[in-house]
């Protein structure tokens, strides 16, 4: 104690872990393995990995399915979802909402659990036995791998309580390797991309921080690996020890038994909320969502596009996600160039509207080059035209106790129902929110919506309804089908606020 700061390491090792590490440890290793699980599942919605933000097929640097898109017939994005074994996936199957819940709820409390860990590393002092307080600790590490990989192990002296490879790779996945999937997770967000649009430029686009973030959960994996066979190489005894009870020198036997029967459980509860959420989809949404719905909402209303894209960004190729409508009142507009198409608007309002499209190109225009990011990880840039939004709110007037538009679609879903999503009536005053009927300077084309599509650029692309019938105005969207707000929310568990 006396003798300064050099000692400080070494009573910190004859104290043992303390509880508050012990506990956030395995909170740790319990969220990471939902965040592995479920990211598998978000990532089998769409297997492919790009450098480019075009995100067109074959340009891919990696896939994770032979499914090529088919020369023969139409073919959308949500024909290259795959189906995941359970014993890989949260909650497994092609369930790509259920996933993205419990990839969001993870993600919530890991952060928390996180920023606990390193408060109280700091406020403790534990923070000197982690992080390295001098370069040396490079050579000693690489001396300290090449003892490792010769199979041998290094002297009892060069543990306090990590050696210095330990040390370093430890130290590199607080505050290097966790911090980088954090960030590179916030790339993806179309809400602070249409906010702040420099953010995921800081990494080459959205696509390259979609494969940057791939690459950190991979390196999270090699260090969970690695890091189980030096627990078990450097004596599992010693470091179940370590970890159940925080000294080694109680019963190890007893440590041993304690530390595999607490990662049975943690296997056991994956597998327990993974068939729950496939035997009782809906229940689970509603209640996975209640922590992290508050943070959505937050993303949706509290984000504005800011999107200035050049023409030379323009997409060569964009994808197409949804089936155009097949009804022989759709048909019968497409054949007639949609010269007698009109938009109905209704509900709360004080003056219900019946558009034609002249009537709609006559109105003022709002042209932007913004980027389409879909739910499944794909994304696209184009060029759109249309109307804003406002300016319909502002000619039909809804009664002050309109909250929500409900977008009804020609199209139908996977029930055979009119397929509808709905956003909240405050998003209609963005400016980049807008009824769209041109793409590139041209006509909107029928795979991408025509007569007229929605454009809410701070959303994924699920809410932005395509081959637009009937704007209705509501107080909620509770009694509108199941309840949750949209075709796809009913249908696929995806959360009714969608700004990530």
């Amino acid at each position: 104690m006396h003798g300064g700061l050099p000692a400080f390491p070494l009573v910190l090792a004859d104290l043992g872990f303390p509880g508050w590490l012990r506990a956030t440890h395995w909170i740790n290793v319990f969220f990471i393995g939902y965040l592995l699980r479920s990211g598998v599942q978000i990532l089998a919605s769409y297997p492919r990995l790009y450098w480019n933000d075009n995100t067109k097929p074959g340009t891919e640097w990696i896939k994770f399915t032979k499914k090529d898109p088919p020369t023969d017939k139409l073919w959308t994005t949500l024909d290259q979802e795959e189906d995941v074994s359970p014993v890989l996936a949260q909650p497994g199957k092609s369930h790509l909402g259920l996933g993205r819940h419990w990839h969001f709820l993870a993600a919530l409390f890991w952060i928390l659990n996180g920023l606990v860990y390193v408060v109280l590393l700091f406020a403790s002092g534990e923070w000197r036995r982690l992080i390295p307080t001098s370069w040396s600790i490079v050579p000693d590490a690489i001396r300290t791998f090449v003892t490792y990989a010769t199979f041998h192990l290094p002297p009892a002296s060069a543990f306090n309580p990590y050696d210095p490879l330990q040390q370093l790779t430890y130290a590199a996945v607080v505050f290097i390797l966790a911090p980088f999937l954090i960030v590179t997770a916030a790339a993806q967000s179309p809400a602070l991309e249409a906010q702040f649009p420099w953010y995921p430029k800081l990494f080459g686009g959205r696509q390259r921080a979609r494969s940057l973030h791939f690459l950190g959960l991979l390196a999270f994996i090699a260090f969970t690996i690695l890091h189980t066979a030096l627990v078990l190489i450097t004596g599992p005894g010693r470091n179940f020890g370590d970890i159940i009870f925080g000294q080694h020198d109680h019963d190890q036997g007893l440590a041993v038994a304690l530390g595999i029967g607490l990662i049975a459980v943690i296997l056991a509860v994956y597998a327990l909320t993974s068939w729950t959420s496939l035997r009782w989809p809906r229940p689970l949404h509603n209640l996975l969502a209640l922590p992290i719905r508050p943070f959505l909402k937050g993303l949706t209303y509290g984000s504005r596009s800011r999107q200035e894209y050049a023409p030379a960004e323009i997409s060569p190729f964009f994808l197409v996600n949804g089936a155009p409508p097949e009804s022989a009142e759709y048909l019968n507009l497409l054949w007639r160039d949609f010269d007698s198409y009109r938009l109905e608007v209704d509900g709360l309002v004080e003056r219900p509207l019946c558009l034609s499209l002249d009537e709609l190109h006559a109105m003022p225009q709002q042209n932007q080059i913004t980027k389409h990011n879909c739910i499944q990880g794909w994304t696209g840039i184009a060029e759109w035209c249309g109307v804003p939004l406002g300016e319909i709110v502002r000619r039909c007037r809804p009664r002050a106790n309109a909250r929500y538009m409900i977008f009804w679609s020609y199209s139908h879903d996977t029930a055979g129902k009119p397929y509808y999503e709905s956003i909240d009536i405050r998003l209609a005053d963005h400016p980049q929110t807008i009824l769209a009927y041109e793409m590139n300077r041209h006509p909107l084309p029928m795979p991408h919506g025509a007569p007229l599509r929605l454009r809410v650029e701070t959303q994924l692309g699920f809410k932005m309804v395509k081959w637009i019938r009937r704007i209705e105005f509501v107080e909620s969207y509770t009694s509108i089908r199941d309840g949750q707000g949209g075709s796809r929310e009913d249908e696929k568990q995806y959360e009714q606020s969608a700004g990530i």
